[in-house]
């Protein structure tokens, strides 16, 4: 492998001397860029952007890689060339004062490069030869062939030198490109260059219901893998970007961090810590359910963590999205202000679907967010049907999950066939799907919100409340009534009753408790006055017993003296001490 082949992507399996061309994308698509020192083709239609990818090959070869180019046009004079493409930040007149770009008009006429009757172009060799080695180019663009074999009806001569010219352009050792008309049934209008070169990029310019979309496919590519599907490609201010979607793997990394929504409730809802960092999620609901208040609070709470967050807009404009949200308390002004918030406002039908995805796509790349938002997705299904809007999502979510980035989408539904579709087809691709419905009851249109799904994580299966207030989002329990699920002023009516009766039951407990107590209090009293009255029963009846005990004492002490007397017994009198 070359040294001027880069690595692009997670491993390259050529084996083949590349370019870089410096094009957004395209290097990705050719695994590397154009094969070094060959002729590649480019065709087309009028109007796909042949010259301009022709020329940005020259100039990003100049400046970013020290490759100087010649550029020889057919058609177009220097000082045209230079004034198309100066819109893009091309400085062609400086290249070329500092040798890195020789620009080369060449007018042709067929008496010029006849020799002896026969058509030649070894006139057109030298010269550009001359160019070649005057500045030292690695590359070179022809622009465009046809303009070399105009009139020539002889087919044979026009294989031959056609030939020649490839030929040629191999023995110089430079990376060639050479631009072509598209013709009826061929690539070309000689139907000949796509045989003779190494690689073949085949450029479309399509209009579908009044939208143009650009796309590009890579038609051949020898000795090299490359990607063979069409690309979408953007022309803007920068130039062309391309974007490439066989690079799209689903062997993304991902990320066990948890980020907020910036609804508290409804962090609580998803196992209490949000959403995963890198994850996507779908809000959808009924007009008025908001769901931009959601997607705006999501960015709100990436910005206040110092994050980047890019906004598109699909429905509204940046000052109509920042005013609304500040009556909800949402300030997304000083987000704006301070660079952390950047909305891409544009209506769905400016470009086709991929011609969004290429602008998305460019967009985050510039930016670099760590959150995106899009809203509305459904927008889309104006300019494409579900399954070309599906294919779109699932490339935009891919290329968010490479890039570790989180990304929330909106989405409308209504009582349709289609939006159905949209929205099954859409919440299978996201991780976290949240719906917000209308829920009418008792005269009022009030909102809840449902976790639908949400992969990986432990998440509430509860309909909760979500009410939108002047400080914010909020969610409150949905109240399970008798007649069903409450919510609104039927809820608090129903929480008041409940009070009401709370208050009642509690009033006659106390009323109990108090009978009850006097009761007692009664009984308590019955029972000190028993008491006392066995008490004084039991003191007489003690008092009886012990005058019967002394009576019975008393008469049988007399008994005994009465026996005494009898026998003639005397007293004995007290004695005395004597001293001796």
């Amino acid at each position: 492998m070359s040294k001027s082949q880069k690595k692009i992507g997670p491993k390259s399996y050529s084996t083949l001397a590349k370019v870089l061309t410096g094009i957004t994308g395209l290097d990705e698509i050719t695994e590397g860029g154009l094969p070094k020192g060959r002729p590649t083709l480019i065709c087309g239609e009028a109007g796909s952007g042949k010259t301009l990818m022709s020329i940005e090959f020259i100039v990003r070869g100049a400046i970013q890689y020290n490759e100087p180019g010649v550029f020889v046009a057919f058609e177009e004079k220097s000082d045209e060339l230079a004034m198309n493409v100066a819109s893009l930040g091309f400085d062609l007149k400086k290249l070329q004062d500092e040798k890195k770009l020789r620009i080369d008009h060449i007018h042709i006429d067929r008496s010029e490069i006849e020799e002896t009757g026969e058509y030649d172009l070894e006139g057109l060799f030298i010269r550009l030869g001359y160019a070649i080695d005057s500045i030292g180019a690695k590359r070179v663009v022809l622009d465009t062939l046809e303009n070399l074999f105009s009139g020539l009806d002889n087919l044979a001569v026009l294989r031959t030198e056609l030939r020649r010219l490839f030929s040629w352009l191999k023995e110089k050792g430079v990376t060639a490109i050479i631009t072509g008309e598209r013709g009826d049934g061929s690539l070309t209008r000689q139907g000949l260059e796509e045989y003779v070169s190494d690689c073949v990029i085949l450029l479309d310019n399509r209009v579908v219901n009044q939208i143009t979309t650009r796309r590009l496919r890579v038609v051949k590519y020898r000795g090299t893998v490359h990607g063979t599907n069409e690309y979408p490609f953007l022309i803007d201010q920068d130039g062309i970007s391309v974007l490439p979607v066989t690079s799209l793997k689903m062997a993304n990394k991902v990320s066990n961090k948890r980020i907020s929504t910036g609804v508290k409730a409804l962090d609580g809802m998803l196992g209490g810590q949000g959403l995963f960092q890198g994850g996507s999620v779908l809000v959808s609901g009924t007009a008025g359910t908001g769901k931009t208040s959601l997607a705006a609070s999501f960015a709100n709470e990436a910005c206040n963590r110092k994050e980047m967050c890019v906004y598109f807009a699909m429905e509204e404009s940046p000052s109509q999205i920042i005013r609304n949200m500040s009556s909800i308390g949402i300030n997304l002004q000083k987000h704006v202000d301070s660079g952390l918030l950047y909305f891409n406002a544009s209506r769905p039908n400016l470009y086709g679907l991929e011609m969004h995805l290429v602008a998305m796509h460019k967009c985050i790349k510039k930016y670099k967010p760590s959150v995106v938002i899009v809203d509305p997705i459904t927008n889309f299904i104006n300019i494409g049907s579900v399954s070309e809007v599906k294919n779109m999502l699932v490339r935009m979510i891919d290329f968010l999950q490479e890039e570790q980035i989180s990304v929330m989408f909106t989405a409308l539904s209504l009582n349709t066939i289609v939006s159905e579709q949209t929205d099954e087809g859409v919440s299978s691709l996201v991780d976290a799907w949240i719906l917000v419905r209308d829920i009418e009851f008792n005269g009022e249109r009030n909102r809840g919100l449902y976790v639908m799904k949400s992969r990986g994580m432990k998440h509430s299966n509860q309909v909760r409340e979500f009410v939108i207030t002047d400080n914010g989002l909020n969610l409150i329990d949905v109240y399970l009534g008798p007649d069903g699920i409450l919510t609104g002023s039927a809820r608090e009516q129903q929480l008041l009753l409940e009070k009401t009766g709370e208050a009642i039951r509690s009033s006659a407990f106390v009323r109990k408790d108090r009978e009850i107590l006097r009761k007692r209090q009664v009984l308590e009293a019955k029972i000190a006055s028993l008491n006392s009255e066995f008490e004084s029963v039991e003191e007489e009846l003690n008092k009886v017993y012990l005058e019967e005990e002394l009576k019975k004492q008393i008469l049988e002490k007399n008994r005994a003296e009465v026996t005494r007397m009898r026998r003639g017994e005397t007293k004995e009198a007290p004695k005395t001490s004597r001293k001796k």
